[in-house]
């Protein structure tokens, strides 16, 4: 991919300012449900309502949260698992099963407006290692014919969400795309049924992601500002990173005959911390340019005209993995207790701001610190806090994130307070032998962006309120005991 000439530049000013005039019109959003305490469903569904979302996607098929969409609405793109794919592509039964139960019934009992099912959730990774290479398809195809054998193939379609490590560059432009040599053949497996079957494509597209792993990427290039010099493909013209991915995908299809399969943007967004380049600033800039460079139907040079896309995401998560890097808990536009992080207009409400959860119940307003008297060289004090941060979160400490500038005493009390938190201010969650204490008085500092979180009430399925016994004070000893 070649930068672009001095005549290339003459109407670039003019495309610019032409994509940010457009009105900002709706988007879908990813709902996920990795978190310690989650929001009730209604509280979630009328998060969703108040903004104006009219599109969720979902990564499992969770009873209440369906239930919960029904008679909104709004269009839902129901998952299956990774962990179920096997089951479902081993036995016809156990996916006409699994469409019945997620899909029949809360279409006919419930009236969700279920428009999808997502088959996996980037099965083809290449962290997985061929996990679910051989059991993709047979569920892919297993649950669209228990669709068709229920009736519901006209308004449900199958589609896999792939992250975009599925297809690449032969010559480093979008024009060389096709897909990864080691899967080439299964993609077109799967691209011929979704052809076939009149479903889409789905990908997730991350820029962060690309700055994140390569230290060397423009940083201008992973936004729409069109800050960056735009990259030149045979004459056509690249602005920004998302463009040319989603182009790179759109050549891989038409070079393999499927030019005009349908393409959606399952996942795309930018996390508020856990890394130097995870902000809160960062992500208003890229997901409100992503919503002006999408509103006015433009799309991209290869698929021009509207783009069908799901925020990601609506929440942040505080129980997912932190392997791909501590930014995973943070990708929400909401914090985990629904509050707006950032301005943001989706285009979708009056104020044209985001509208933060109403009725949230939180604990008690008391945290758990370091006690001021411990000495930071205490032998119990450096196994206190691996044992919280190993079961609580502790994603915002470090280089770069919004609690970075805390002292010694901060971090620790950062730690103990998120264990404690997490197990519902349990009092046996602070008792840290000889080194914590339970205060009423906010540690968070009183200047910047780092906040020592209160807890919001747990809640967990249709049962109601339930409290979870944390690790107690036994297992705290016993493990320090192993440590020591």
């Amino acid at each position: 991919m070649g930068w672009v000439t001095v005549a290339d530049r003459v109407n670039i000013g003019l495309v610019c300012l032409f994509m940010m005039l457009w009105s900002v019109s709706g988007i879908g959003v990813n709902w996920g449900t990795q978190a310690s305490h989650p929001l009730p469903p209604d509280t979630m569904v009328r998060l969703l309502r108040d903004n104006g979302f009219q599109r969720v996607k979902l990564f499992d098929a969770d009873y209440d949260t369906l239930k919960t969409l029904g008679k909104t609405g709004i269009e839902v793109m129901v998952g299956i698992p990774n962990d179920m794919l096997a089951i479902v592509g081993g036995s016809m039964k156990a996916a006409e099963k699994w469409v019945a139960k997620n899909v029949t019934q809360h279409i006919t009992s419930n009236n969700v407006n279920i428009r999808y099912v997502a088959v996996g959730n980037e099965p083809f990774l290449e962290t997985y290692n061929g996990s679910y290479l051989g059991i993709t398809f047979p569920a892919l195809r297993n649950i669209q014919l228990a669709l068709v054998k229920a009736g519901h193939n006209n308004q449900v379609k199958v589609t896999v969400p792939l992250n975009a490590d599925v297809y690449e560059s032969t010559n480093g432009s979008p024009s060389g795309g096709d897909f990864r040599a080691d899967i080439h053949d299964i993609m077109l497996t799967i691209v011929n049924f979704l052809s076939l079957s009149s479903a889409p494509f789905t990908v997730n597209i991350y820029p962060f992601i690309s700055l994140y792993s390569d230290p060397n990427f423009p940083v201008e290039y992973a936004f729409f500002d069109c800050n960056a010099s735009p990259v030149s493909d045979g004459g056509t013209l690249y602005y920004n990173m998302f463009d040319a991915n989603l182009d790179t995908l759109a050549h891989a299809l038409q070079k393999n005959g499927f030019a005009d399969l349908p393409i959606i943007v399952g996942e795309i967004g930018w996390p508020t911390d856990g890394d130097r380049n995870a902000n809160t600033e960062y992500a208003r800039r890229f997901n409100q340019g992503f919503m002006s460079h999408i509103s006015g139907g433009r799309g991209t040079p290869m698929r021009p005209g509207p783009i069908d896309a799901y925020l990601f995401s609506l929440i942040d998560e505080d129980s997912k993995s932190i392997a791909p890097g501590n930014f995973e808990r943070h990708w929400g536009i909401f914090t985990f207790d629904g509050q707006a992080k950032y301005p943001l207009n989706l285009g979708t409400t009056n104020s044209g701001a985001l509208i933060s959860a109403k009725g949230v119940q939180y604990l008690e307003r008391k945290w758990c610190v370091m006690k001021p008297s411990v000495r930071l060289d205490d032998p119990q004090v450096e196994p206190s806090v691996s044992f919280a941060c190993g079961l609580a979160d502790c994603t915002c400490l470090g280089y770069g994130t919004s609690c970075g500038n805390l002292d010694a005493w901060g971090n620790i009390s950062y730690a103990f307070n998120s264990y404690f938190q997490k197990n519902n201010q349990r009092e046996d969650a602070c008792k840290f032998p000889n080194v914590s204490m339970i205060t009423k008085a906010d540690p968070s500092p009183r200047d910047g962006n780092c906040k020592f979180n209160i807890m919001i009430q747990p809640y967990y399925g249709s049962a109601g309120w339930y409290v979870r016994k944390p690790l107690g004070l036994t297992s705290v000893l016993l493990f320090f005991s192993l440590v020591l």
